[in-house]
């Protein structure tokens, strides 16, 4: 076994799920992520924790999707169960093929989607991590070779994260003490009020909030959207190409949209529920070992240089107290280069120019 394997298990159990003697753990494993399981079971057993591993294929799913007649059983008891007794959910992706679900409809999955909001909650409800396994499907997928892949995914994981930690928290100081965003670039002029939010530190880690692996991003959770943004990296969503997608906000919600390619993706997004024509998440990339675009957004949004904005839920972490922030069935991030003729204002202070924040050698305020 490469040894990076084991780093990476020992990375996500011990920093990322901060997995202790005692836990319930379910790991979900994607059908090609097999060695990094076997990795992540021996760490646990090494904790005392107590593991029930489940499989998770895009290809098992679409076969349920296709085949049901849509009448789904709201939040299936069984299932809510595992979850409402789990006190860790480690989600190991690695899929055999990244366009599995390309051919559900939209409808089918908007109302599977809508009858598991119990299950969701439960799940975020736990000391949960996803993170991936680097797989020949993921490298095709990024135009690259399966080594070279594997260099790229394990120099984005296997990270100094306390050292990004404080790197970070400049920024989340910066947000957690403004009252509103303004971003703009080359289609894009954009505001957003940030007040009263607490920004999340996202260093790969339960302590921090932080929910993926790798990770290396600040977010909050943006309201009172108004403007234009265009998202011009490429990307793929349920399993179709997303080619230049352009929203247009006023009072919060979206009006009006287009999109180069995948335009009709876009649009079964925005249809799902009241809360996906409006944004969940405001996110900003940090993570300096993410160096290219790999149309795998869990590495893309947290590139430095880039900026990220979901449709739908907000995370709790980042609201008050008693405060219930936008609510949605989906969670679906879109992403704008900003490392050219772009800036991000905080209260009309530019805190990053081209991809360089104030903070960072290099920038020009």
């Amino acid at each position: 076994m490469d040894e990076r394997i084991r780093e990476h298990a020992a990375v996500l159990v011990d920093w990322s799920a901060r997995v202790e003697a005692g836990d319930n753990v379910v790991l979900s494993v994607g059908p090609d992520a097999h060695e990094l399981a076997v990795a992540v079971a021996e760490e646990l057993g090494n904790r005392g924790a107590n593991l029930l591993a489940t499989y998770s294929s895009g290809e098992i799913t679409r076969s349920y999707l296709r085949a049901h007649d849509g009448d789904f059983d709201a939040n299936p008891a069984h299932e809510l169960a595992l979850l409402e007794n789990a006190d860790v959910y480690l989600s190991l992706g690695g899929g055999r093929n990244t366009s599995a679900m390309a051919d559900v409809p939209g409808e089918q999955r908007q109302a599977y989607n809508n009858t598991r909001r119990e299950i969701r909650e439960a799940r975020l409800d736990t000391r949960w991590v996803s993170t991936v396994h680097p797989t020949r499907s993921l490298a095709q997928q990024a135009n690259m070779a399966y080594e070279e892949y594997q260099d790229f995914a394990y120099d984005a994981i296997l990270r100094d994260w306390e050292s990004l930690a404080e790197e970070m928290a400049q920024l989340k100081t910066l947000l957690d003490d403004g009252n509103e965003v303004r971003l703009v670039s080359e289609g894009t002029d954009l505001t957003m009020r940030i007040d009263g939010r607490t920004a999340v530190n996202s260093a790969a880690s339960v302590a921090y909030d932080s929910h993926n692996l790798p990770s290396g991003e600040v977010f909050t959770a943006p309201a009172g959207t108004e403007g234009t943004v265009t998202f011009d990296v490429p990307m793929t969503l349920r399993g179709e190409s997303v080619r230049n997608v352009r929203l247009e906000f006023a009072d919060g919600e979206v009006v009006d949209y287009d999109a180069d390619q995948g335009e009709a993706v876009i649009g079964d997004i925005l249809e799902t529920d009241e809360g996906a024509r409006r944004l969940g998440e405001l996110g900003i990339g940090m993570n300096r070992g993410i160096d290219r675009y790999t149309d795998n957004i869990l590495f893309d949004e947290k590139m430095g240089d880039t900026v990220h904005l979901a449709l739908g839920r907000a995370y709790d972490a980042c609201l008050p107290d008693g405060e219930s922030g936008n609510d949605s069935a989906v969670h679906v991030d879109l992403i704008t280069d900003v490392s050219e003729a772009s800036r991000l204002e905080i209260d009309g202070t530019v805190v990053q120019r081209n991809g360089t924040f104030r903070f960072e050698s290099g920038f020009d305020g």
